[in-house]
């Protein structure tokens, strides 16, 4: 009996610790993986909602995103697709505060954290926001300039992450797979 108890409980163990449900990779968030077709969405996403933009006005403006619910109603990712005829997703902004990076990075984290599990590749600066890219990985940040000290607010200049404040949440998490 104990030889099967034994093998039965490391299973469980073991399937318990690669569930990545609320986990963002390099090739996956959650369910969804790099080579996924749009086509295939409502499939992968079969225990939640995937709602397709289709606004006339929107498709006219190459914003045909979509978004995925959880059963619940919590609005769990946007997805933008490529624009190739067999279309994948190219881009991801995660909604869900769940959703962490293998890092342990995720909604709920600050620029010390993204310092402390990533080496920052570049730190763009646009109107509202700043941009943190990290080098091996598709993943980037996006922090609102309130986060910053008020003379950088309006600031256009480039930013340093010396001037960032460890404390500066992280305002959306972001997946790109241009492919």
């Amino acid at each position: 009996m104990k030889k099967i108890v034994t093998p039965l409980l490391l299973l469980l163990v073991f399937a318990c610790t690669n569930d990545h449900t609320f986990t963002i990779g390099n090739d996956y968030v959650g369910a969804l993986t790099k080579t996924d077709k749009v086509a295939d969405l409502e499939g992968i996403f079969v225990a939640d909602s995937v709602v397709f933009d289709n606004q006339e006005e929107n498709k006219e403006l190459g914003s045909n995103r979509i978004k995925v619910f959880e059963k619940g109603g919590a609005l769990l990712m946007t997805l933008t697709p490529s624009k190739d005829s067999v279309q994948t997703v190219e881009n991801i902004r995660i909604e869900d505060p769940r959703f962490v990076s293998e890092e342990g990075v995720g909604l709920e984290s600050t620029f010390k954290d993204i310092q402390n599990n990533y080496e920052i590749k570049k730190i763009l600066t646009a109107l509202n926001n700043i941009v943190v890219t990290v080098k091996g990985s598709p993943i980037y940040f996006t922090i609102s300039k309130e986060e910053l000290p008020s003379n950088l607010r309006f600031s256009t200049n480039q930013i340093e992450a010396v001037q960032i404040p460890d404390e500066a949440k992280i305002k959306y998490v972001m997946v790109s797979w241009d492919n």
